[in-house]
């Protein structure tokens, strides 16, 4: 048990850490360790790895809040968080929605930890049902998600100018989802990773569509940042927290119990379903809303009868890890709460320093050299054929931020061949585009 708690407080240490660099998600620093423990088998038991690999996920899905808030360099599952919480930051209080998002973050593994007793009752007859209607239900999301984008504007000019003015977001937005959703099935059919890095496949994509747009549209923008005010408590009543929260833990679950949903989406849809409006709401329900869809996905693999593997970190220690018991499900829901306290605390911390430093150094600057980082680690772990889908990805990622349409349109590079593969229709599609 202490080596467990010693291997989970490692974990979360170098995860929050590993939050802070743009683009090195969780997911490529797990996939390393996968690929070393397949090189050198029998150097580290599959328990030790998944009590490292749980610290590591709640590290990380604590702290990647603060370069999404003050670097602007989000992934897939802080993507909703950023416009919200860059308002705060251009308004001094950038350390006030890190701590917002904490918050909800901490309600969310709260509430992991009273759904632990029940979860190996619950969950296996809903996966029974639901497991033959995946496919339907992934095109459903994707129907609603291209239907809420509505018109708008176009109140002024010609008739032309209007009709242009209301609808180019919208065929911006459709556009989007197309075009990642191509990107999506060339990579899974034909993709130029290196087969040995096989477990980074979708690095660059993601980092084209979601990191690499904003940071290039902050290089042609001046933006000085206020100083960062400290605030010793939060502008929150209980019944908004917990509202926030309840809304962020049904996102979350959502996204971690069916596959190819992300936080992203799954906060989307819980956002739509609770009608949240106040911008506080918005932020809390977001953090709970990632917290439950990393941690909670990768704590599903140990449910007992259940053993579903969501998520890249459950995908990755299924390849080692095959023997199942229930004292292993409680053992690591103990190391994901020692893992969450030491993350809150490292965040505060790190919060801190980065609301101290942001407003001093030039934006411009510092969102070169976070784009030069991030393009340095796409090179290192995926070579050029991975630079060359970070291009790609980055000219689609532009066409929302550009167009004013929602930037979760790019979720398509997942949604669109997963759905049609479900279907039974994605190597006829592959066939139709010339990838097989």
């Amino acid at each position: 048990m202490f080596l467990s708690l010693a291997l989970v407080l490692l974990g979360a240490c170098l995860g929050s850490l590993c939050a802070l660099i743009p683009a090195l998600h969780i997911y490529n620093v797990a996939g390393l360790a996968v690929l070393w423990l397949v090189a050198n088998p029998g150097s580290v038991a599959p328990e030790a790895l998944a009590s490292f690999f749980m610290g590591l996920i709640v590290g990380y899905a604590f702290c990647n809040t603060i370069p999404a808030v003050f670097l602007s360099a989000p992934d897939d599952s802080t993507i909703f968080v950023v416009l919200p919480a860059q308002r705060y930051l251009l308004e001094g209080r950038g350390y006030e929605a890190v701590l917002l998002t904490a918050l909800g973050g901490a309600g969310g593994l709260l509430a992991l930890i009273g759904l632990v007793p029940i979860a190996p009752y619950l969950l296996p007859p809903l996966r029974a049902v639901t497991q033959p209607h995946i496919h339907w239900m992934l095109g459903v999301i994707i129907v609603f998600m291209l239907m809420s984008e509505w018109p708008r504007g176009g109140t002024y000019g010609s008739p032309w100018r209007r009709w242009w003015g209301a609808w180019r977001s919208l065929l911006a937005g459709w556009l989007t989802f197309l075009l990642s959703g191509l990107l999506g099935l060339v990579l899974m059919y034909r993709t130029p990773v290196p087969v040995e890095m096989a477990y980074q496949n979708l690095l660059p994509a993601f980092v084209g569509l979601f990191a690499f747009p904003a940071l290039l549209i902050a290089l042609f923008t001046e933006t000085r940042l206020p100083p960062q005010h400290l605030s010793p408590s939060l502008d929150v009543t209980p019944d908004l927290a917990l509202r926030g929260v309840a809304a962020g833990v049904m996102g979350g679950l959502f996204a971690a119990f069916f596959p190819i949903v992300t936080g992203g989406i799954g906060g989307f849809l819980a956002g739509h379903a609770t009608a949240q409006r106040d911008t506080r709401l918005f932020i809390i329900g977001q953090g709970a809303n990632k917290v439950v869809y990393y941690v909670g996905s990768y704590l599903l693999f140990f449910v007992p009868n259940l053993h579903l593997a969501r998520g890249g970190m459950a995908s990755m220690i299924s390849t080692v890890f095959t023997a199942y018991t229930p004292a292993t499900y409680y053992s690591l829901v103990a190391g994901m709460a020692f893992a969450g306290v030491i993350a809150l605390g490292v965040l505060q911390i790190f919060a801190r320093i980065f609301a101290r430093l942001a407003p001093h150094l030039p934006q411009r600057a510092l969102s070169g050299v976070t784009l030069l980082i991030m393009v340095g680690i796409v090179g290192w772990l995926t070579g050029w054929g991975g630079l060359a889908v970070a291009g790609v990805a980055t000219a689609i990622g532009l066409i929302p931020i550009l167009w004013g349409s929602r930037r979760m349109n790019c979720l398509g590079v997942l949604l669109l061949p997963v759905t049609l593969n479900m279907a039974g229709w994605g190597s006829v599609v592959a066939q139709w585009l010339g990838l097989i």
